[in-house]
């Protein structure tokens, strides 16, 4: 059998950037205006230093500790294969899948109205479920197909981002960009929401065995990912912001990019906007899926996961493609857009916590500063328990799935582990 072809250092970018610039920045960037205000760019740039604290981490282990689990490969390493550690491989698993649906209902909630059909009902249940068969189909034929499709929606959307950024910034108004009194707890509390924005950069990691020289590719597209996504993040928020008053952003809610395309682009602009965000939110599912099979292979062939997982598809030998595709599909019939991704950067956040303290254990035989990873660790613990704080304040029904979450993981865990000794 053809040995596949090995993703090069763009291809891996593409799936970081792919997921990192998804649903978030085009469905809740109105939210985010309405927490920060004028402030929002300063909250991007928060983030952006969240992520580059984690991202040390899996920068230094990744490009040494080779395997498809990804983060899970640095927690086995640091403390065992146990209850703790096989609960965190199963939370892990279960992020991905809720990000399928998350980004299936980012991608419906623009799609639709295009052809100015209500996104609701049967018509947006069809179009969910349509776009995950038609990525997992794409994932059949392997980590190449996967890497370069990722490669050329990436390089589209961003594109798109491109001219409405250079359209934008001749539009700019500067008395809109005038500060406005500090906004403490909301720089904060949007820089929480917007942490979400950069979570794809873990993805390359869960694809290291398909990556060539690892080595030096691995933290290569981890750096270079945040910094591109940064840059586009903070130029966007500055035109959206420098070209429309606040309140009309805040109006536009989830349409507030398109919307802030109009001035200068006309409807044009408005259909460009919306086609980017159809891109984005395609490409993250097309990464989300793809990672979330490759982790649920190797949990199973570790023996974290149940022995199905390991079954074989049609064309290839993607394992755990199907059942992680079914859950994703069931849970994007009962979550909203903002439970899935509220409790979608909970999740996330653990794993970082659990890989920090891991690199901790493993930084003399792998390298690292451990003054460094302290810093990095109580940052993110802050992050945690921050966005714990937001929920119970904002959306008291995400908090309580995202403990029952945790709990179920355990029980999942330690249930499994007691009958079947894997």
């Amino acid at each position: 059998m053809k040995q596949e072809k090995k993703l090069n250092l763009f291809e891996t970018m593409a799936i970081a950037i792919g997921t990192m610039i998804g649903a978030s920045i085009f469905s809740i960037f109105g939210l985010g205006v309405q927490i920060a205000g004028k402030w929002l760019p300063v909250a991007f740039l928060l983030s952006g230093i969240y992520a580059f604290a984690v991202a040390y981490s899996y920068a230094t282990l990744g490009g040494k500790i080779i395997s498809n689990e990804g983060p899970m490969a640095f927690i086995f390493r640091a403390f065992g294969k146990n209850t703790f550690s096989g609960t965190l491989s199963v939370l892990m698993w279960l992020s991905y899948v809720v990000s399928i649906a998350l980004f299936a209902k980012g991608f419906a909630g623009y799609f639709l109205p295009l052809f100015r059909i209500a996104p609701e009902g049967s018509a947006f249940v069809i179009t969910e479920i349509t776009l995950i068969l038609f990525f997992t189909a794409l994932n059949f034929f392997g980590s190449k197909a996967v890497g370069k499709s990722e490669f050329w929606i990436v390089l589209g959307k961003l594109a798109i981002l491109a001219i409405f950024i250079v359209g934008g910034v001749f539009s700019i108004k500067k008395s809109l960009l005038l500060p406005e009194s500090f906004n403490g707890t909301g720089i904060l509390n949007a820089s929480l929401i917007f942490f979400l924005s950069y979570m794809g950069f873990g993805l390359v990691t869960n694809a290291s065995e398909n990556v060539k020289d690892p080595e030096r590719t691995i933290p290569r597209a981890i750096y270079w990912s945040i910094v591109i996504v940064m840059i586009f993040y903070l130029l966007i928020s500055l035109v959206t912001i420098g070209g429309l008053p606040i309140s009309e952003i805040i109006s536009a809610q989830e349409n507030a990019l398109a919307v802030a395309a109009l001035p200068f682009l006309g409807t044009f602009g408005f259909l460009l906007v919306s086609v980017g965000a159809l891109l984005s939110t395609s490409s993250a599912l097309n990464a989300t899926i793809f990672g979330g099979a490759n982790v649920a292979y190797a949990l199973a062939k570790d023996g974290e996961l149940p022995k199905f997982f390991e079954r074989k598809v049609w064309f290839g030998s993607i394992e755990g493609l199907y059942i992680t595709v079914a859950i994703g599909i069931l849970l994007d019939l009962f979550f909203d857009l903002t439970a899935a991704a509220s409790v979608t950067a909970i999740v996330y956040t653990v794993i970082y916590i659990a890989v920090l303290f891991s690199h901790l254990k493993l930084a003399k035989q792998y390298g690292g500063e451990k003054w460094l990873i302290r810093i990095n660790t109580m940052l993110i613990s802050f992050v945690f328990f921050a966005l714990l704080v937001y929920q119970w304040n904002q959306h008291r029904l995400a908090f309580y799935v995202s403990i029952a979450l945790f709990l179920g993981a355990f029980l999942m865990e330690f249930l499994y582990f007691r009958f079947t000794r894997r």
